[in-house]
């Protein structure tokens, strides 16, 4: 059994092959090729853009693949949803497709585009997101470099932001929120039902679903007495409570638990004041739930 899977080429490329490794799988990509190795004899991997990622996935191309959500609804594609894997080319969170005018425009609100014209990627989510609200506006096509299109080219524009810092460099400002979107692994709906390569579908969305678990979380094992038991724990919260094993000397135990990495350094130090000791701080790569 091989498992034809597409990894998105361009903006998320970096960010799949990290999750991919931190889920256990190694990816390596040849400038020269769209054909990457995977350490895995029962994947197959191709590059493709993540624009197209959805067309080949439902055509059969490709048994599955990664690409947000947006280009899956754009392509109103029917494929299966196998998991929504929220991550992003620069950060682990879900990324918006914004309507944005220049900053000195009069525009307020989608309804003020009555008849302008607004240049974006995103042409048929655009056009339904129009149309919901009622407004009739020339919808064009971007071939990039979307942001330097207002005023003389376009009204409007609607691009996809994660922090919004371009469009601020290009002084535009966002109005309203056309779409929410997320990074999602979907199968093609015939290679969904071959019991064989769902099961190896499930097994890797469990891997990476794992993977993004434990992002911005470390593992802490540490020493205590018994008398300061409950102080410690009281400082450490963790996912379930830490784990308590008693050690060989009377009256110790080691506890190990789950933190927010960003959490630790502050715990610390309250951990060792209340008697804490041998206190070891270790990065994670999966948690499943």
């Amino acid at each position: 059994m091989k498992l034809k899977l597409g990894i998105p080429k361009g903006s998320l490329e970096t960010a799949t092959v990290d999750l991919f490794r931190r889920a256990g799988f190694q990816i390596t990509i040849n400038s020269r090729s769209y054909f990457p190795a995977i350490d895995d004899p029962e994947i197959e991997c191709m590059l493709i853009r993540a624009q197209e990622m959805a067309r080949y996935v439902q055509d059969g191309v490709l048994d599955a693949g990664l690409t947000g959500r947006d280009w899956v609804e754009e392509n109103e594609a029917d494929v299966e949803r196998v998991a929504d894997l929220v991550y992003a080319k620069q950060s682990f969170g879900k990324v918006r497709w914004v309507l944005a005018v220049p900053e000195s425009s009069p525009f307020q609100s989608v309804k003020d585009l009555n008849g302008k014209v607004i240049a974006t990627e995103l042409v048929a989510a655009t056009k339904r997101y129009l149309e919901r609200n009622g407004v009739t506006a020339k919808v064009e096509f971007s071939w990039g470099a979307t942001e330097v299109k207002p005023p003389t080219l376009a009204d409007a524009i609607v691009e996809v932001t994660e922090t919004g810092s371009s469009l601020r460099a290009n002084k535009l400002r966002i109005i309203e929120t056309v779409m929410e979107s997320n990074t999602q692994l979907i199968a093609n709906t015939n290679s969904w039902k071959d019991p064989v390569k769902r099961q190896k579908l499930e097994d890797i969305k469990m891997l990476l679903e794992g993977a993004i678990n434990a992002l911005g979380k470390v593992g802490l094992l540490l020493n205590v007495a018994q008398k300061d038991l409950k102080t410690v724990v009281e400082i450490l919260g963790g996912l379930k409570g830490p784990t308590i094993s008693p050690l060989s000397e009377d009256g110790w135990l080691a506890l190990n638990t789950i933190l927010e990495e960003s959490k630790v350094r502050s715990i610390i130090p309250r951990l060792k004041a209340a008697g804490a000791q041998g206190i070891v701080e270790y990065p994670l790569n999966k948690i499943i739930m």
